[in-house]
């Protein structure tokens, strides 16, 4: 009997590189050596070469295909032709390999019974098709793959509808390589299993084999999937940001960012193949007396044809250089792909367009960008056959290239076509929807370049709209929507917006320009909900329109007219507080979202309190500012729970009260908190200063960068309290896992000197961390 052991051995020998490490092929092609030379001398001592009637040992899966990656399981099949011993055969090879631990996947079958289970089971029927003979009966296995080859071809076409439904739960599950943050590369769309499907079609006959392009995405999978198991010595497929640096160098990528730019390339292949090859299997509907297809005109020379955009009869594409953008219109409109025959002729024929581009397509590019969800598709065809480069040649510094902050869930060039979709639905919202949506499209242009994207975004800008036909009033304009596309929302968001400086700041940048400031108002909706999951929030979206109300105001000549230092009701509430000597807390709620009043006497700390007893409760906290009137202080905090529901406003009130009086041991119970709930990755803090964007000399704007962590607020103005650091007003951003928090501060004795700054940084830092 052989020994599992041994086999076990000689694969760490081949991991660890004892004799010189191997590529991620070579590496794949030795493993495969090594488990079919321990399976034949298995086999032989099992008496599988001997057995009469005859008995022979099939590879499928990896081992069938010669495509074995360290750690995966063993698919085998015993075939044999009734022999009456082949279960003592099957117990000689199978024990072996499970005493030694290695991953078995096995049956054993007749031929017969082999292709029963196949016609009945879609999995089973596309493993076969890997299969290859290890030992015994070669006849035996040559009749059982021919057979099953055979079977495929004639039942494949039948099995596509529970192929494609299989596919696409699969794709639910799973994600999209190309725009996954931790890519599964077996499961997920365009990652190996896709290629397997796109194989088993062309087995059928039903499509072409895969081309030089899809085998070089296939042969990229592999390699990574390769030196992730290699690196962390398990089976694994999900490419986490740790692992990919360590595969990545192995790779000869250099970083993970450079190999998630590969891999989203590769994935986006294999998963627009397998569209293509899914769409152009299913059989189209059957007319009455067998006609064709009805042709729906759709636009000028496109028709819908069937379920596929087409070109009409007369068109002529070398004749018509609008034609391209009116097919891609009339795709992303009705939601139907576009045929693949229409792709090829346009990309052979279509010709160059010149700048200016006619007004008949930058028509037809408005209405594209503004088709909504479609436009993803259409976009993605164009651009998988090389016709969007042509459009826009400035596409290839974006195409594929990864986000660096967490909280981007897409690719730059898919962010990009996302934001189109959001702000096609705010096109009504915005005196010049055009230019809305071409402003979209450009508004990260300048990504993937050593550069200030949104300045080189500006200068490539203006250079694309002039290409496109617009005026030198509207290319400006578009210029100027991606230089400041970032303005309002970090204004809004990390500034008081209720001091007139603060607007007055945003409508000089912005040349006194109001369509300028509708624009931007529009754009960064649709940027945010573009973006990912949570950062566009009805608190963000009332303080953008609360900033785009005070621009609007002073640049229709009413005038900016800045609040009350403090309303009746926090008035009123500091003088409870006073008369009292404890903290006062009144609260309402909108949604999930929650306003917090709270007051306290002169002498007793508000931020640190507030900010923790918020912490406490899973509160985040989105905007706080604080004021004084009259002995006393107030402090108006809006937060939201970072998940379940709000909560109880009496228990609010009740550790408010303890806070203030220091009987609420916050500090130890925010660390067991954090303890419960872990902690971020970690990222390295930043303080920033600025020094003109407050009232008064003695008041000057920090602003924390950092990771998000509970608590994080309370211990920086535990820090700034500890500084003899006054809060004036607070502004705090919690950006996914990174927050940016601005905060107006003045020391409460003296000037504001460079030794006080580097104190209250170093403080600052420190909590932090």
């Amino acid at each position: 009997m052989a020994d599992g052991g041994e086999l076990v051995k000689a694969t760490e020998r081949l991991l660890e590189g004892r004799h010189g490490r191997l590529g991620a092929s070579a590496l794949r092609a030795a493993l495969v050596d090594l488990y079919e030379f321990w399976l034949s001398r298995g086999a032989s001592a099992a008496g599988v070469d001997t057995a009469e009637p005859g008995v022979a040992l099939v590879a499928v899966g990896g081992l069938g295909r010669r495509e074995l990656v360290p750690f995966s399981d063993l698919d085998l099949v015993l075939v044999h032709n009734g022999n009456s011993n082949v279960g003592e055969i099957a117990d000689a090879l199978w024990y072996p390999l499970w005493d030694a631990k290695v991953g078995l996947d096995h049956s054993v079958r007749t031929p017969g019974e082999a292709l029963k289970v196949a016609s009945e089971d879609l999995r089973t029927a596309m493993g076969l098709l890997d299969a290859r003979h290890l030992s015994g009966d070669a006849e035996l296995t040559g009749r059982l793959v021919s057979a099953a080859r055979e079977q495929w071809r004639r039942t494949a076409r039948k099995q596509i509808p529970d192929m494609t439904a299989s596919v696409r739960q699969r794709w639910s599950r799973s994600g999209e390589i190309a725009q996954s943050a931790e890519p599964d590369l077996k499961h997920g769309r365009g990652g190996l299993r896709d290629f397997a499907v796109l194989e088993a079609l062309a087995a059928a006959q039903l499509t072409a084999r895969p081309g030089e392009e899809l085998l070089e995405a296939k042969e990229l999978l592999l390699d990574v999937r390769t030196e992730l198991r290699r690196e962390i010595r398990r089976e694994r497929d999900i490419l986490s940001a740790p692992e990919a640096e360590l595969v990545a160098a192995e790779l000869g990528f250099g970083d993970r960012f450079n190999l998630a730019r590969k891999l989203s390339g590769a994935g986006r292949t294999i998963a627009y193949a397998l569209d293509v090859a899914l769409r152009s299997t299913v059989e189209p509907p059957k007319q009455r007396f067998g006609r064709r297809p009805s042709r729906t005109p759709l636009a000028e020379g496109v028709v819908l044809h069937g379920n596929e955009v087409s070109l009409a009869r007369d068109a002529v594409p070398a004749k018509d250089p609008a034609l391209l953008l009116r097919v891609a219109a009339a795709s992303a409109r009705t939601g139907k792909p576009i045929a693949l025959g229409t792709l090829k002729a346009l990309a052979e024929s279509a010709p160059e367009l010149r700048a200016p581009w006619p007004p008949d397509a930058l028509n037809a590019l408005v209405e594209l960008l503004g088709a909504g969800e479609g436009l993803v598709d259409a976009v993605e065809s164009l651009d998988r056959t090389g016709l969007w480069a042509r459009l826009f040649p400035e596409w290839g510094a974006v195409r594929d290239l990864p986000p660096r902050s967490p909280v981007h869930q897409w690719t730059v060039d898919r962010h990009l076509i996302r934001t189109c979709v959001e702000a096609a639905k705010l096109t009504t919202t915005v005196p010049r929807p055009d230019l809305l949506l071409i402003g979209a499209l450009l508004h990260d242009i300048g990504k993937g370049r050593d550069a200030d994207h949104s300045e080189l975004g500006a200068k490539i800008s203006a250079q694309v709209a002039m290409r496109l036909g617009l005026s030198p009033a509207d290319a400006a304009t578009v210029s100027a929507v991606v230089r400041h596309h970032l303005l309002l929302p970090h204004t809004a968001t990390r500034r008081d917006i209720s001091e007139p400086e603060t607007v007055s700041r945003v409508v000089k940048t912005l040349d006194g320009d109001i369509v300028l400031v509708e624009l931007l108002h529009a754009l960064t909706q649709a940027d945010s909900l573009a973006t990912g999951p949570g950062v566009w929030t009805d608190w963000k979206a009332r303080l953008l329109a609360q900033l785009v109300t005070g621009c609007e105001e002073v640049l229709r000549g009413k005038g900016f007219t800045a609040p009350e230092p403090m309303d009746d009701e926090q008035r009123e509430l500091v003088k409870q507080a006073v008369a009292s000597g404890n903290g006062e807390i009144r609260i309402s709620s909108q949604g999930k979202v929650v306003t917090v009043l709270l007051a306290v006497p002169a002498r007793a700390e508000l931020l640190a309190p507030a900010a923790g007893v918020l912490a406490l409760n899973s509160m985040e906290v989105h905007s706080a500012v604080l004021r004084g009137h009259d002995g006393g202080r107030a402090g108006v905090f809006t937060a939201s729970p970072k998940f379940g529901s709000l909560p109880d406003a009496t228990l609010l009130r009740e550790q408010f009260a303890r806070a203030v009086a220091g009987t609420l041991p916050l500090t130890q119970r925010l660390a067991a908190k954090e303890r419960d709930y872990g902690s971020p990755a970690p990222v390295a803090p930043k303080v920033l200063w600025f020094d003109d964007e407050t009232s008064g000399p003695d008041t000057v704007v920090l602003e924390l960068r950092a990771a998000d962590r509970i608590g994080l607020l309370f211990r920086v103005a535990g820090a700034l309290r500890r500084c003899d650091a006054e809060v004036r007003w607070a502004k705090v951003s919690t950006l996914g896992g990174a927050v940016v928090d601005s905060f107006a501060v003045t020391p409460r004795s003296g000037r504001i000197e460079p030794g006080w700054r580097r104190e209250v940084e170093q403080a600052i830092l420190a909590a932090a961390s």
